[in-house]
């Protein structure tokens, strides 16, 4: 800024402190830009302009959450975790877990049977996706069975991938065993090869119906297979899903079953998943229920037989005297009733034993209803 010495004679002390701290300043943010000077931890490498740093891949895939190296088992971060937190967040269901643990065993034991060879099934993941995204995610060829939920009236979807296909097929037509199965890519499957592989996911469907029994009874039945994910829909794409990644080994040869159940085919039963542990379902203890009732059987009850009633106005209650005679209507042939309090319980004629009035009970008088009372 230049200033005349006439000018700057005529400003008072205040407009010249001013100056002489604007100019400072000014001299300050000069020096930071310099090549020698630069801020510490900050990169040089700026753009033609001087004032525009460029990222590289690596840092732009970090800020938007795209890690390749990173397994699927990792959190999302970066602008990808701000657009899935409300698929994540969505609901937990806890006994979803009990229920895909339970599957594993049973689909152990059914796959060795099936296969006469030594299978091991383990869980992956359980994780809930977007319906639209997880079919876009498919790596094809793939075989895409569409299961009905026949108590609940809605639908599924079992993924098993390429790999596994031809194991199956190997394992069942009698290949042999620590060699890897040959893969024909690029042609459709077979009849054969979909009827052998038919045979594995109707027993993981049945297993899947037994591993939901002791929560609720249910048949899953196979409606259809399809190779294509077009053809493969069964709700909205945006509709949320709970994914369960299964890995099934058999020696040097395996692959990948995925199970996709949406929301809305677990809503019939969806206040029984969301329970903390399996006894939960039952709201009782059965030991503190018999005790109770045990104990409730030895209770005195005091029952009282109702000879008669009248109904007199209070001038005449206040008229009575010792030695007052008081009519019913009372006869000998009309049954008496015994209550609990002011419940009516029994009936019976009266009569006469050992000196004492008595009453046979001949006849129980149910409680009334509320709607009646």
């Amino acid at each position: 800024m230049d200033i005349d010495a006439d000018e700057l004679a005529q400003m008072s002390e205040e407009e010249r402190a001013a100056l002489a701290a604007m100019e400072q300043a000014a001299g300050s943010s000069d020096d930071s830009w310099d090549g020698g000077d630069a801020t510490p931890g900050f990169d040089a490498d700026l753009g033609d302009d001087g004032g525009a740093r460029i990222l590289n891949q690596e840092e732009i895939d970090s800020l938007l959450g795209f890690d390749d190296d990173a397994g699927g088992s990792e959190q999302t971060s970066g602008v990808m975790a701000l657009i899935n937190s409300a698929m994540v967040n969505y609901e937990r269901l806890p006994m979803l877990d009990i229920v895909f643990d339970r599957l594993v065993r049973l689909m152990s034991t059914s796959l060795r049977n099936l296969t006469s060879d030594n299978v091991e099934v383990s869980l992956d993941q359980v994780s809930t996706v977007r319906f639209g995204d997880y079919m876009n995610s498919i790596p094809l060829p793939a075989m895409l069975s569409v299961f009905k939920a026949e108590e609940w009236d809605n639908n599924g979807l079992l993924v098993v991938d390429s790999a596994l296909i031809y194991s199956v097929v190997d394992v069942l037509l009698g290949g042999r065993k620590g060699t890897p199965a040959i893969r024909v890519e690029g042609r459709p499957y077979t009849t054969i090869e979909t009827k052998l592989v038919e045979r594995m996911i109707g027993v993981s469907l049945s297993d899947l119906s037994s591993a939901f029994d002791p929560l609720s009874p249910v048949s899953f039945s196979l409606d259809r297979m399809e190779t294509n994910p077009r053809f493969a829909t069964i709700t909205q794409s945006g509709n949320a899903c709970v994914l369960a990644r299964l890995r099934v080994d058999m020696g040097d040869r395996g692959g990948r079953v995925e199970i996709l159940i949406p929301y809305a085919t677990l809503e019939p039963i969806r206040e029984l998943l969301l329970q903390m542990f399996m006894g939960e379902k039952f709201g009782r203890d059965s030991i503190w229920e018999n005790h109770l009732t045990q104990e409730l059987y030895k209770t005195d009850v005091q029952l009282q037989a109702v000879l008669g009633e009248k109904t007199a106005s209070l001038q005449e209650v206040l008229s009575w005297k010792v030695g007052s005679r008081v009519m019913f209507n009372t006869t000998t042939e009309d049954e008496l009733e015994l209550r609990c309090g002011n419940f009516p319980m029994f009936r019976g004629p009266v009569g006469q034993k050992q000196g004492y009035i008595a009453v046979q009970i001949e006849r129980y008088i149910p409680p009334e209803k509320e709607d009646e009372i």
